[in-house]
Parts: C-alpha cells; sequence; structure tokens
C-alpha cells in the first residue's frame, strides 16, 4: 500500500518543435528544467516531479507517454507549452496515454520586459497561445484534465497543482487495487449494491468475496502471544477501563478485538488489500462485530464500507491516499441523526463502532458496550470527539449507467452538551449550505447514507479525482438550491445519456 507519496513521481513534460532553432530549444530546456525542479523543492506537491527532455516530435511524444503507461511509480504528467507545440504532433501520444495529466497554462517568466522585449524574446515566450492550440487538441480528442492558469512561482498555483497531484496519487492507488469482502451486503439495501465490473472497468479496483469462515480460520491462529503484544498496545494508546485490565470483567472483550485486530490485518496484508468491508448479518463465527479492528486498520489507510458497501470503502481509500501527509483525518461516516432546532440544524455522525481515530480529538476512550444489533457479544470500541472545522462528505453511487460523485462540504462544531450515554465515536457537523438544502439536494441526487468523511481533503480534491476517474461530480455548497440542483442533475442526464455516442 502506499504509505508515502514521495514513493511517487509525476513527469514535468514541455512541448516545442524545431522550428525555432537549435538555440533556442537550448534556452527551453534549461527553463524547463529550471520549473520542474521549483515544483519538485515544492512543499505543496508531495510527489516527486520529474523532468523529461523537451518533446518536439510526434514520434517523441509517443515514445513518452508509452513509457509513462508502463513506469512503476509515474502517476501522470504535467503538461507545459513553452513555445507553440502543433496540436497534430499530439494526438497519437494523447491517444496512447492511460495516466491522467494537467496542462499547467503558464511562462517561464512572470513579467513582460517592457523596455527590451523583441522578437527574439516573443519567439522563446510563446506559452500565451501554444498553450491553446495544445488545449484545442485535448479538447478535440475529448480528455478530461486540469486546467491551472498563472505564473508557477505563485504559491497558489503550486497549491492547485498539488491537489491534482494527490488526486492523481488517489488514482494511481485505485489501479490494480483490491477490496475485500468479508460477507455480503446488508440484506435488502439497495445503494450499497452495484455492478462490480463495471466498477472495475471505469476504476480500476476489484472487489472480491471471501466468506466470513475464510477469516475466521486466520482468526482463530492468532497466538496468544500475539493478543497480549496488541492490549499492551492499547493500554498505551488510549484511555482503558480498569476492569478491561489483568483478569477484569471485560478482559476477555478486549482480547477477542485484539485476535480480530491481528486476523484481520494478517489477511489484509497476505491478499494485498487496501480496503474492507463488512457486515453485521453475516458474523458467523465472530464472536464480536469487528469495531476497534476496523477503527485501527483505517487510522493505518485501509478504506472501509460497512455492510457489504465495497464502493465507499474504495472511496475512503482513495481518500486516505490523498490525505497523506496532511493536518486532519478521513473516515468512514454515516449521517446518524439530526438536531433540528431552529436556531441551528445539525447532524451527528456515526456509524455504530466504526468511525476512524484520525479524525479524533484527544487521547480516545476503549470502551466494551452492548450493540443492541447483530446478536453477538459485546464489542469493543474507541469512542471520541472530533474537534471544529472544516470537513467534507462524499459519496459515490452507481446509477446504472454510470458512477456519480457527491461531496457536501460542512463545518464541524461542538455538540451542544455532552453525549456521556453514546458509547459511539462522534462529529457534529452543519452542512452547507444549511440542513435543509443539503439533506434535500443530497436526497434529490440519490446520494448514499455512507460517506467518506474528511477534514484534510477538500471539494477539490474531490473534483479533480472525478475529472481524472471521468465520472459526474456533483457538488452541494453555500450556493446551491434545491431548484439549482434539480435542474443540474436533469442537465447531466440529458449529458450523460448522449455523450456515451459523441
Amino acid at each position: 500500500m502506499i504509505k508515502d507519496l514521495n514513493e511517487l513521481e509525476v513527469w514535468f513534460v514541455t512541448g516545442s518543435q524545431h522550428l525555432y532553432g537549435k538555440e533556442t530549444l537550448k534556452q527551453v530546456e534549461k527553463n524547463s528544467n529550471e520549473i520542474a525542479v521549483a515544483l519538485d523543492r515544492c512543499s505543496a506537491i508531495p510527489v516527486k516531479v520529474v523532468f523529461k527532455p523537451v518533446l518536439t516530435t510526434p514520434d517523441a511524444i509517443h515514445k513518452l507517454c508509452q513509457e509513462a503507461n508502463i513506469a512503476k511509480n509515474c502517476i501522470g504528467l504535467i503538461t507545459w507549452m513553452h513555445t507553440f507545440s502543433p496540436g497534430r504532433m499530439w494526438i497519437a501520444g494523447l491517444k496512447s496515454l492511460s495516466r491522467p495529466f494537467m496542462h499547467l497554462h503558464t511562462q517561464f517568466n512572470r513579467d513582460i520586459p517592457w523596455e527590451s522585449i523583441d522578437m527574439d524574446f516573443m519567439n522563446l515566450n510563446q506559452s500565451a497561445h501554444g498553450g491553446r492550440e495544445f488545449g484545442f487538441i485535448g479538447s478535440r480528442l475529448r480528455i478530461d484534465r486540469k486546467v491551472v492558469v498563472g505564473h508557477w512561482q505563485n504559491p497558489d498555483i503550486q497549491s492547485k497543482i498539488g491537489v491534482w497531484v494527490r488526486a492523481a496519487a488517489a488514482w494511481f492507488d485505485w489501479q490494480g487495487g483490491k477490496v475485500a469482502r468479508f460477507g455480503d451486503n446488508m440484506r435488502e439495501v439497495a445503494v450499497t449494491e452495484g455492478n462490480k465490473v463495471s466498477a472495475q472497468i471505469q476504476f480500476g479496483y476489484s472487489v472480491s468475496g471471501y466468506g466470513v469462515g475464510d477469516l475466521v480460520a486466520i482468526v482463530n491462529s492468532v497466538s496468544d502471544h500475539e493478543i497480549m503484544d496488541l492490549v499492551e498496545t492499547y493500554e498505551q494508546l488510549y484511555q482503558v477501563p480498569e476492569d478491561a485490565k489483568g483478569g477484569g470483567s471485560l478482559s476477555d472483550a478486549l482480547k477477542e478485538a485484539a485476535r480480530i485486530e491481528k486476523g484481520m490485518r494478517n489477511f489484509l496484508e497476505e491478499g494485498g488489500f487496501s480496503a474492507f468491508t463488512t457486515t453485521f448479518e453475516d458474523l458467523h463465527g465472530l464472536t464480536q462485530l469487528p469495531g476497534l479492528a476496523v477503527q485501527r486498520l483505517m487510522a493505518d489507510g485501509y478504506g472501509f464500507g460497512a455492510e457489504g458497501d465495497w464502493k465507499t470503502a474504495a472511496l475512503v481509500r482513495a481518500m486516505k491516499v490523498m490525505a497523506i501527509g496532511m493536518e486532519g483525518g478521513t473516515s468512514f461516516m454515516e449521517d446518524y441523526t439530526y438536531h433540528l432546532h431552529p436556531d441551528g440544524m445539525k447532524v451527528l455522525g456515526a456509524h455504530m463502532l466504526e468511525v476512524c481515530p484520525s479524525i479524533g480529538e484527544g487521547k480516545a476512550s476503549l470502551e466494551v458496550h452492548p450493540l443492541g444489533i447483530g446478536g453477538k457479544a459485546d464489542p469493543a470500541r474507541l469512542v471520541f470527539d472530533v474537534a471544529s472545522g472544516p470537513g467534507i462528505n462524499a459519496s459515490i453511487m452507481d446509477l446504472g449507467n454510470r458512477f456519480r460523485l457527491l461531496v457536501n462540504p460542512c463545518d464541524v462544531v461542538p455538540s451542544d452538551a455532552p453525549l456521556p450515554n453514546l458509547p459511539v465515536a462522534r462529529v457534529v457537523w452543519q452542512p452547507y449550505p444549511n440542513l435543509e438544502v443539503a439533506a434535500g439536494s443530497w436526497i434529490h441526487a440519490g446520494g448514499a447514507h455512507h460517506t467518506g468523511f474528511s477534514m484534510a481533503v477538500t471539494k477539490e480534491h474531490m473534483e479533480d479525482f472525478s475529472e481524472i476517474a471521468g465520472i459526474e461530480y456533483v457538488l452541494i455548497d453555500k450556493d446551491t438550491t434545491i431548484s439549482s440542483i434539480k435542474k443540474e442533475l436533469r442537465w447531466n442526464d440529458l449529458y450523460y445519456h448522449m455523450a456515451k455516442g459523441l
């Protein structure tokens, strides 16, 4: 699994042509290398930026695109037209390119040298119209890509590049990714279902089901020594009640949670999985619904979806990759219940046991309580609140003829009062623009009740990701109204119906 984005690289690719002569091309290469080095050193861009020789012929372009497709750590290209690069030269390369690319529409110099500018300078610095030629061929080929316009030394421009790079890293992680489903979907639920073959074609990851017995066999093979090592870790990291220590009344429950965690971790590591699902309706052979295990695996970067929700499991994994090295956490989430007071309507988010401690505030409390669902022994879980700040909820749905990514920013706020009798991790937020419009819009869009929740990833990351994935993106934000979202959804239905014939 990707744990450090610095393991990855994006190639800085510059377009030109031989029309301008050797001296001009030497300067083009020198300038391009300087930009690539500066971007590589930029903290906003979390992967290596690798300079590639200036491309001046169709064969060179095609060769580089093919090399990018098979390069082990290349997640995409940053393309820049220093001079005019005829668009027809790019057709074969761009048609063969399977990595995403972004178009940086910049120029080496920030300012026009008003007093000294001459035709030599003009011939060298033609990004203004060279980028338009490149843009046309990308649009003519109907390739979705991000276009960033501005000077390459501008921190805002570097930040936009960094956002796209993180989205590209998540997309790279999805290619050949593996999701393990322990058991099937929760019975009779619609939105957690979907076409796994269509998803593999569209997204690149595979989803495989395993009988719970396959997991149980590995869980049961965990040694007592391994269990006690984990219990010791729990006692160091979390607030653990005295009756869960030693031979206390809850100690067996805690040991069983450790056994499940170690078994699940072994299963996922041995199978090379990056995401997984469980369901409380299919636990035969497990003593508890995995709660603590799921929380700690998510904290280590695994994607997760409850009730067999493989689409959300994959989405949470993608969001975690995007967020590597950033402040804030990412978790599987569900809008659980509402506070509908007219002075400030809010959502209380939770999900039985499975909320990732990466979003938690302070030291989590490790507790054992009855669950009231699933018919198993009392499970262990981490209980915590979440600090105030900006966040987003995101959801992917299979609409039959396409996939839709739905995103709603929110503000995480304190609860109006302590929650002493709620023994689960929880977060309270106010969605944009308000709960009435946000929930109504979400429902009109067919949004799932499960989401990926993040206080690190932003709507910009998700928009770039949807563009790379080639799927519909719908945003519910401060400017959304019920009328506007209904119109957008109708237009989108027509567009995606017609787009298949383009």
